[in-house]
């Protein structure tokens, strides 16, 4: 359905130009979303899957692991999405040694979406609300170091902002202006936890995504703290039990009509083939995601159950193999620690991983080795190329 512009745009003055910026309506969407019999059943498979997703968790011997790896995963590639070539193994090795073989600011980049993202899940997890409150907590670690760490880090915008173009006249998109980005907010907050708004966690979700996005509140980090919303509504409402459904792989593959469908939403009022662009992401994700968790559980099974033919090593070598199940890159003296085994114990299980070839040196040192449990890496990294 198509409703019209689905705001006002507003006259600004920027330097000296007179530009438009565009206002967003107040969420829910007028006239009521159309739920014709094909985007019904689209709901109800992306709901059908988000659930499998959760219900997952119950069966993994250790739901934070998943969670630990999956964060990580979601870290690289909206940070992707963003400009940055920091890998997932590039990640790994910066936590541990705070080296890399990608550019500094990259890493650091993504390295601060995985204690934002962290922040987050606790709080949440501790009773606080989700709220701009918390955004604005997040977006303060989010930028902490590196690139934007002078964009007002934990602060709404108190100048224009723009997407495309050089400058506000010739930009693709203007955001609202800085004195209407707190009220907007505010406005967007007050839909997050409306009980008596209409729609499913789910298409709220979708609906306060694209809000966000419009209003467009923060200098820099927009975009990733976007996306993380639209896990936070999910996980906060109830529907997931872990914060575990994250649509930047999706929205990078299909970066065009991403953005494509936002545009059409604020001009033409399309919110409907915007919805089912995101359920059917919904699903796929979810789907997905189901399938690297049960690939994973299968891989530490398989190996778990060769490492139990070593012999007398058996034991020791076990406690190592579970290091890196909790952290897929360790260094010796890493895995000493959680083993709780002696340095030269742990040394030798290391050198049976590597033999067995479930574990590879990555450094190339002969000081200082950090080894890497690639089959683990590998199954994250399936389809995030």
């Amino acid at each position: 359905m198509q409703r019209g512009l689905t705001g006002e745009l507003i006259k600004i003055t920027s330097n000296p130009e007179e530009v438009r910026a565009f206002m967003p309506r107040l969420l829910p969407p007028q006239p009521a979303l159309n739920f014709n019999p094909r985007r019904q059943k689209l709901l109800e498979r992306a709901t059908l899957s988000l659930g499998r997703l959760d219900s997952i968790t119950l069966l993994l011997p250790d739901p934070d692991i998943f969670l630990y790896a999956y964060v990580r995963r979601e870290a690289v590639l909206s940070s992707q999405i963003e400009g940055t070539q920091s890998s997932l193994s590039d990640l790994f090795i910066f936590e541990l040694d705070g080296k890399a073989s990608a550019p500094i600011d990259d890493v650091t980049e993504v390295s601060n979406y995985v204690s934002a993202l962290n922040y987050g899940i606790e709080k949440l997890a501790n009773g606080f609300p989700l709220s701009n409150r918390l955004l604005k907590e997040m977006h303060e670690i989010l930028l902490s170091h590196g690139r934007g760490s002078d964009k007002q880090p934990g602060e709404f915008r108190m100048s224009q902002n723009w997407i495309g173009g050089t400058r506000p006249g010739n930009a693709h998109y203007v955001p609202p202006p800085p004195q209407a980005v707190t009220q907007a907010m505010s406005d967007l907050e007050r839909f997050i936890h409306d009980e008596e708004q209409p729609y499913s966690t789910l298409i709220k979700a979708a609906l306060a995504h694209v809000q966000f996005e419009t209003i467009h509140p923060f200098l820099d980090g927009n975009g990733r703290l976007g996306r993380m919303l639209i896990s936070f509504i999910l996980h906060h409402d109830g529907q997931l039990r872990r914060p575990l459904l994250y649509l930047s792989l999706y929205f990078k593959q299909h970066r065009d009509r991403y953005y494509e469908l936002l545009d059409t939403v604020r001009m033409e009022g399309d919110w409907e083939a915007w919805i089912d662009f995101f359920l059917e992401g919904v699903e796929q994700t979810a789907n997905n995601a189901v399938k690297t968790a049960r690939t994973l559980v299968a891989l530490f099974r398989q190996d778990e159950e060769r490492l139990q033919l070593q012999g007398r090593r058996a034991g020791t070598v076990l406690r190592v193999f579970q290091a890196f199940c909790q952290r897929p890159v360790q260094s010796v003296t890493d895995a000493k620690s959680f083993s709780g085994l002696s340095y030269p114990a742990a040394a030798n299980a290391m050198e049976t991983l590597e033999k067995l070839q479930i574990v590879k040196e990555i450094t190339g040192r002969k000081r200082n080795k950090l080894y890497m449990y690639t089959q683990y890496v590998s199954a994250l990294n399936e389809g995030a190329g």
